[in-house]
């Protein structure tokens, strides 16, 4: 979406997840290959590409699934086959295929995940291997989406270019809050099914929490807290910036929770996920949700935040054109 709107097409996908091609198909015109696994993506069959788009699994690198994986006596990082490894096949397209250029999204623990040794290999692969001229920044999308998600943005080009990342456009304050993308409840917007029900269009039910769950947290965070630690939950209003919508977010949804007069607190729909993540919005088409609220989450929690990527796309076309 982002490439899209400075002008690109997309020639092929590739997405291993069958219900995240049921979102893409219920959204774009899928006039191009959709593959699904990477691994069996042979080069020769990719058409040809100006810039090529990719994020890589997040788990080996992060910091929660590097503390997963060392709890369990797993290797992490490039060490762990099932998922550190799929960068390699970003890196096979790109020798084979030799596209103009390239942009990459990861967790921004990327540059520090085993003393910094993941991040130089995937540099040396890129510029010594590879011989693209590469680019790098942690970006918090809070400028553009009242969400604050770091993220590491890697751009490369094959040519030398005058692209910098600190050329982006940033929207002028004052930067939204969460009033721009929560259901306002007073009848403005229609109803919408199953995420809002009756004239006011009121956030169902469904997803606010039970007083037993909400005491839980509440006791939950209190321990922690008087050990030091800082687990618990994010509670926030419509005046706030929120925390980082992640895939868990179907368990609980406690990182990112709205308060309530007189109840307990809710956590985001679909739709305001889908506005947190900048997929929906103002001038914008309403993006299709066609999937259960538990894919629906874990989708979001994993995309990349498009009015960040637009910004980029635009500095990024200008250097190719």
């Amino acid at each position: 979406m982002g490439f899209e709107s400075a002008g690109g097409r997309c020639v092929l996908t590739c997405e291993i997840n069958r219900f995240s091609r049921q979102t893409y198909s219920a959204n774009f015109v899928v006039d191009h290959p959709v593959c699904e696994d990477i691994r069996t993506l042979k080069s020769e069959d990719i058409p040809q590409h100006d810039v090529l788009l990719a994020g890589f699994p997040c788990q080996p690198f992060s910091i929660a699934g590097v503390s997963k994986k060392n709890a369990l006596g797993r290797p992490h990082g490039f060490l762990c086959q099932t998922q550190g490894t799929l960068f390699f096949e970003i890196a096979r397209i790109l020798r084979d295929c030799r596209p103009k250029a390239f942009l990459l999204e990861n967790v921004r623990n990327l540059t520090s995940h085993n003393r910094g040794e993941t991040f130089r290999l995937i540099y040396k692969t890129l510029t010594e291997d590879l011989g693209y001229r590469v680019t790098w920044k942690i970006i918090d999308s809070s400028p553009w989406v009242p969400q604050r998600r770091k993220r590491i943005y890697i751009a490369g080009f094959r040519e030398e270019t005058s692209f910098s990342f600190d050329d982006i456009a940033i929207p002028p304050e004052p930067w939204p809050t969460l009033k721009s993308i929560l259901h306002p409840e007073d009848g403005s917007e229609p109803e919408e099914k199953p995420y809002t029900c009756g004239p006011m269009a009121l956030v169902a039910g469904k997803y606010t929490m039970s007083e037993a769950y909400w005491q839980y947290l509440q006791d939950y965070r209190a321990k922690h807290r008087a050990k030091g630690n800082g687990f618990g939950y994010g509670l926030f209003g419509p005046d706030d910036v929120a925390g980082t919508l992640m895939a868990r977010y179907y368990k609980d949804g406690s990182e990112i929770l709205i308060r309530q007069e007189g109840k307990p607190p809710r956590r985001l729909t679909p739709r305001e996920c889908a506005r947190l993540m900048g997929f929906d919005g103002p001038g914008k088409k309403r993006f299709e949700i066609p999937v259960s609220d538990t894919q629906a989450y874990r989708q979001f929690g994993n995309a990349v935040v498009v009015p960040v990527v637009e910004s980029i796309a635009t500095a990024m076309v200008k250097c190719l054109s």
